[in-house]
């Protein structure tokens, strides 16, 4: 097969991606190493029509998505992105919740944008540090959690 559906470069690799938070820009501590979570499923609901013992019929109920997760080497505390996990999660609810958007990107190899990803009302709800082992030479790993009301994916 030739044309639109197949090109040179295809499939793309996945370690080349850009994360940006609120209005877009990119700021240096959004460097991650892992971004995960990306999916959309479809609930259904079984239901049983009465004298039919073939088949159950399976019902679209909802729409459901995992959270987002961003891994990436301990940021420091005066980090923007630090900065709103430690307000919303240790706010105790004192301060406001303020969703961003959060843009996940797909880059090819000369930085052209493959594909997008945008998950809108995005907050953290986990941040969490990797177990230190004192037997290995590894960076210390955050992992930060995001709940967010729905996702678009454009491209």
């Amino acid at each position: 097969m030739t044309g639109e559906y197949f090109e040179e470069g295809y499939p793309p690799a996945a370690f080349y991606f850009t994360v940006t938070f609120g209005n877009g820009v990119q700021v240096p501590d959004a460097s991650f190493s892992e971004v995960s979570g990306i999916s959309l499923e479809m609930e259904t609901e079984a239901v049983t029509e009465g004298g039919e013992n073939r088949f159950v019929h399976q019902l679209p109920k909802s729409i459901k998505h995992p959270n987002l997760e961003l891994k990436r080497g301990i940021s420091m505390l005066n980090s923007p992105l630090v900065k709103w996990c430690k307000d919303t999660l240790e706010g105790a609810f004192i301060k406001l919740i303020v969703p961003q958007t959060i843009i996940v990107k797909l880059n090819g190899a000369d930085g052209q944008v493959l594909r997008a990803w945008a998950f809108i009302d995005a907050y953290p709800i986990k941040w969490d540090v990797e177990g230190f082992n004192a037997t290995k030479n590894e960076v210390a790993i955050e992992k930060m959690t995001f709940a967010y009301t729905y996702s678009k994916r454009s491209k």
